[in-house]
């Protein structure tokens, strides 16, 4: 059974950074695309960003270009999230995702999911 574990939310001041950290079991690591989406109250799931296998590619939504950054330490089994100058409109839980395709762009890529970690950044 896949599991997806994260870590690292919390309360931060606009302009802050958090790291998210995403520990993936059950699978073989390397072989799964990795993502972030995240969900604020009253309003849908929406794509952050993501990172592809084997050949190392990123995607950013343009909400999130040039803030964040994704990477992953296949040695560890462990995606992560840097999220710089934070603004109070990046409050949300952020959900880990893994997919079994090369690549996550939206929803449907998804395979596995992880619980979801609360990110409130105030003004």
């Amino acid at each position: 059974q896949v599991q997806l574990v994260e870590s690292g939310g919390g309360l931060v001041q606009a302009g802050g950074s958090l790291r998210l950290s995403c520990v993936v079991s059950g699978r073989p690591f390397s072989n799964l695309a990795m993502g972030w989406f995240r969900q604020a109250p009253g309003k849908e799931r929406e794509f952050v960003g993501s990172i592809t296998w084997p050949w190392i590619s990123r995607y950013y939504a343009d909400s999130v270009k040039g803030r964040f950054t994704i990477s992953r330490d296949n040695s560890k089994n462990t995606a992560y999230l840097q999220m710089n100058s934070l603004k109070p409109e990046d409050t949300a839980v952020y959900y880990c995702a893994a997919g079994r395709a090369s690549s996550i762009r939206n929803l449907v890529d998804v395979d596995y999911w992880g619980q979801g970690t609360q990110v409130t950044v105030s003004s």
